[in-house]
């Protein structure tokens, strides 16, 4: 599997509701997923909306993944690893991505769109980890050597209930790469994402 370019958007694994600590008020969260769906509707009626930031904190440069569901099956999971441009920005983009460029579904219909449920993975800075330090629950890995790279967010050993050396060998097998090459010299980074979607919030 060869890298993504830091502009196109990743595909992930599925994904269970999973969330840290808050740093994204109910405000905020309501903002970020209606934009989503404004998104998607907008895509499919032609128009154009907004994309200008409400607040410094959602003008911030982060990494963010959008999944979608239609009832309550996967329809696409599309992100960015690596912060290239607002978070408001970047959650508008991602879900059109997912709603329409992920190859593994057919495309959201106009008639489907009222129904689509959103999860947003918001993600923190990549950071290098030592693997005896993965934390399931907490991490989500990105696993890479020799031009190949692997990511799952920190959902899915908890869906999956992997144990840490699961979790790195699984990550590796995403990358394309051996299952033990967290051992022989491959890069692994960490990061945490705060989850949140349609189903969370009152």
């Amino acid at each position: 599997m060869s890298p993504q370019p830091e502009k196109s958007p990743v595909r992930v694994a599925g994904q269970a509701d999973w969330t840290d600590i808050p740093e994204f008020d109910e405000q905020e969260r309501k903002a970020l997923l209606r934009l989503a769906h404004d998104a998607i509707e907008s895509a499919l009626d032609g128009r154009e909306i907004p994309l200008d930031p409400p607040s410094p904190h959602l003008a911030e440069a982060r990494g963010a993944f959008t999944t979608i569901y239609s009832q309550r099956q996967l329809r696409g999971c599309v992100g960015y690893v690596f912060p290239i441009e607002s978070l408001y920005r970047t959650v508008a983009d991602t879900a059109r991505a997912a709603a329409f460029e992920d190859t593994r579904f057919r495309p959201v219909t106009r008639e489907e769109a009222p129904q689509v449920r959103i999860s947003l993975s918001i993600l923190s800075p990549l950071e290098e980890i030592q693997p005896d330090q993965v934390e399931v629950g907490r991490h989500g890995l990105v696993i890479s050597l020799h031009g190949h790279r692997g990511l799952l967010l920190p959902q899915v050993p908890v869906e999956y209930r992997w144990t840490p050396i699961t979790f790195l060998e699984q990550t590796c097998r995403k990358a394309g790469l051996p299952t033990d090459a967290w051992k022989t010299g491959a890069r692994v980074e960490a990061f945490t994402a705060e989850v949140f979607g349609d189903s969370d919030l009152k």
